[in-house]
């Protein structure tokens, strides 16, 4: 990897993928969109439309097909995690050359996935805070004043991954990286459980949350923090209660927009997977368990 414009494909371009894929064209970057064959239409022939109050609003013309056909620098992974699964069919491991594959799913289960489809050593792990929607095909709504992406930078990966933060950077995102895997993924799952859990369960931004609901906030915080710490990473529920402080109260999650869509949610890979671990570790979570039984009960209905 270079300084030169580089090839990235974005799988997955909704809220999130979709923002990326448009900073990168914008600063020069070639990027294709996988995505389904009407989506990838629409983006193929009217681009990426990104409204954002931090970036402005653009339009960034990229390529789109239904598969990856070619080698590319790097692959960013952007689909929800419930169809993480199927997707992976559009972009083979045989198609993706020696690039690397950049997951910002939430949760912790794909990891593994991941590793199994493609070549491990590959798969650099990603996490990203943002608040970004998808409105219809290759239209995306930037609500949120940060876009903050953090990689994994071991050993293995020191080099490529620093020159690849350098391109995110100058493409206008937030970048950071973090030796220690674990500590970064629990440290968005430290705080995009609760988030997420609380907003869904109370149909509310955030703002209303830390108000009206703050002892349960406090409880949630106190029990992930426990989970988290069992599991090796650092946390402290102090800390997490001043950062949901800070945020802007009108924020919403994903799980909270997918429930009023009536679109599948990602409660097992988010609540579950803290379930897990707290199970795996003996740590009682009867706030948070409370909260991932109620949401269930409540999408059968």
């Amino acid at each position: 990897m270079t300084t030169t414009p580089l090839t990235v494909a974005v799988l997955g371009p909704g809220g999130v993928g979709g923002l990326i894929g448009g900073l990168l064209a914008r600063d020069g970057h070639r990027v294709v969109c996988l995505a389904g064959e009407e989506t990838a239409a629409v983006i193929a022939r009217d681009g990426l439309q990104v409204r954002s109050a931090r970036f402005g609003d653009f339009t960034a013309r990229v390529e789109a097909a239904t598969e990856l056909r070619e080698p590319v620098d790097a692959a960013f992974v952007t689909v929800k995690e419930t169809a993480l699964a199927a997707a992976l069919d559009r972009m083979p491991p045989e198609a993706l050359g020696a690039g690397i594959v950049v997951p910002l799913l939430n949760g912790l289960d794909h990891m593994a996935l991941l590793r199994e489809h493609y070549q491990a050593g590959r798969v650099v792990a990603g996490t990203i805070r943002v608040e970004a929607t998808r409105t219809a095909p290759g239209r995306i709504e930037h609500t949120s004043p940060f876009a903050a992406i953090e990689l994994g930078a071991t050993a293995r990966h020191a080099s490529p991954v620093a020159e690849f933060a350098e391109q995110l950077r100058h493409a206008g995102l937030d970048v950071t990286l973090c030796e220690d895997e674990t500590a970064m993924l629990w440290s968005k799952l430290s705080f995009l459980a609760p988030f997420a859990l609380l907003t869904t369960r109370h149909a509310s931004g955030i703002g209303t949350v830390r108000t009206e609901h703050r002892a349960e906030l406090r409880a949630v915080l106190d029990e992930i923090s426990a989970v988290t710490r069992a599991v090796g990473a650092p946390a402290d529920a102090q800390t997490l209660l001043a950062s949901f402080d800070r945020i802007p109260g009108t924020m919403r999650s994903s799980m909270q927009r997918d429930v009023e869509a009536g679109r599948p949610t990602e409660l097992d890979a988010i609540g579950g997977a803290v379930l897990r671990a707290a199970d795996a570790h003996a740590v009682a979570v009867p706030t948070i368990a409370r909260l991932v039984s109620d949401l269930s009960d409540s999408s059968d209905r």
